[in-house]
């Protein structure tokens, strides 16, 4: 199990941490800026969940944190890792020649917008995989495993009333059934590159969302879903907050030569997102005296779900 203390962190990671253009900054105080969130502020799968459908916190984290990029570039940016000039492949590389072995996950969200930004978080691990453990069997099983297993929670620590309303206070998601996934895996490292604009209802949410940017704090937890009784309770990987994310505040990276940035689908017509934020704004005059702090997932969130809730399906 990886914890966050960072007193006794190796000093590459906390060089990679420090490195990127988003400050690494406190949970409490971090805008424009990313942390790790406390994992307790995730409910996952209990060790009796199939029976009882009882939750309970997600404890430590699997992971470690390691970092964090708000980047952009002319094309959708996907197999980040895959260019050597990396920073977080060049620090491997070096790590891996001192004779250790870290494995990296990186979850690469890329956010469809035109100027095509993408969050990814990095987490690693310095311990090997234990065999036989869900990460083993993610790790060495082939797409469709990966894509009915890799699980995202979502919590909206901060924002605008008409994003909660939107996403739910906590949106949880088997990413490969709502959203096209690409898996590139290597001896030291997988990346996730998770293309919300291939659904609509996401890409309209994230569109959304993207206005309200400036003013959001995001908590983001990936984890495997467990599916077995001998599988719980669920354990998450890795988690991180990013908080008021500048849109200026975004590198422009490097596309490398073997076309690994790939071309962004044309975005929907306009009259898409009119149509969307018109029926926002009905929700917002129907309900200007009773927002608060607090909303329940609405239809919307269900259908990034693609229909498959915690509570309407057994998994």
């Amino acid at each position: 199990m990886a914890n966050l203390d960072v007193d006794n962190e190796p000093e590459w990671i906390k060089r990679v941490k420090s490195e990127g253009a988003i400050p690494l900054l406190d949970p409490d105080n971090c805008s424009n800026g990313w942390a790790s969130p406390p994992g307790n502020s995730f409910m996952v799968r209990g060790p009796e969940y199939f029976s009882t459908k009882v939750k309970i916190p997600g404890g430590e984290f699997l992971l470690k944190p390691l970092g964090f990029d708000w980047i952009k570039a002319p094309k959708k940016i996907s197999d980040i890792l895959n260019n050597p000039k990396h920073r977080i492949r060049r620090a491997l590389q070096d790590e891996t020649s001192t004779g250790c072995k870290p494995f990296v996950w990186a979850f690469n969200l890329q956010v469809p917008s035109k100027e095509n930004f993408s969050a990814v978080a990095y987490f690693v691990g310095l311990e090997p995989v234990p065999e036989g453990s869900l990460m083993e069997q993610f790790l060495k099983g082939d797409d469709a495993f990966k894509t009915n297993r890799l699980k995202l929670i979502a919590n909206i620590v901060k924002g605008p009333w008409i994003v909660r309303k939107a996403v739910g206070e906590h949106a949880i998601c088997v990413i490969g059934r709502a959203l096209t996934c690409k898996y590139c895996i290597s001896d030291d490292y997988i990346e996730v590159d998770i293309d919300i604009g291939s659904s609509v209802i996401a890409n309209a949410i994230v569109h959304l969302a993207y206005n309200y940017i400036s003013t959001l704090t995001v908590d983001l937890a990936f984890l495997i879903e467990s599916q077995t009784q001998s599988e719980l309770p669920e354990q998450i990987l890795g988690a991180v907050r990013f908080s008021e994310l500048q849109t200026t505040s975004a590198t422009l990276v490097e596309i490398p030569s073997d076309g690994n940035i790939e071309e962004l689908l044309p975005s929907f017509p306009s009259r898409l997102w009119k149509s969307f934020g018109d029926s926002f704004s009905h929700l917002v005059h129907a309900d200007t005296q009773g927002c608060s702090s607090s909303s329940s997932p609405s239809n919307v969130k269900g259908d990034v779900d693609n229909g498959l809730s915690e509570e309407g399906t057994k998994r």
